[in-house]
């Protein structure tokens, strides 16, 4: 199963332009084992935070993108909690990743 059979399978279906977005920040990693969608989402929602955090001026129009690294990031947990032993951590280490987006 590839990272967007496994995003498509999801219920409730979010709407179609966020899947799309989702998609698209995604990219080639789209097309990968699902087996690494944690890590996917994780690093593609914070290469797109940090883009966001250097636009000179975020408003309004930064809205699908904010509401896309949600979207990664709880992707992210959703797929790792199939491991719940491993998901302490993976908080962890996620929360310092995404924190440390700010301090740049």
């Amino acid at each position: 199963m590839t990272v967007r059979t496994w995003l498509r399978e999801r219920r409730p279906r979010p709407p179609e332009r966020l899947t799309e977005r989702v998609e698209t920040v995604l990219a080639e990693r789209c097309d990968l084992d699902a087996a690494g969608t944690t890590e996917h989402c994780l690093d593609t929602a914070e290469r797109l935070l940090r883009e966001l955090l250097t636009r000179p001026s975020v408003g309004r129009e930064a809205a699908l993108d904010l509401l896309t690294v949600d979207a990664l990031v709880t992707y992210a947990f959703e797929a790792a909690s199939d491991t719940p032993s491993s998901l302490e951590n993976r908080a962890t280490v996620a929360m310092a990743r995404l924190a440390a987006t700010a301090q740049e």
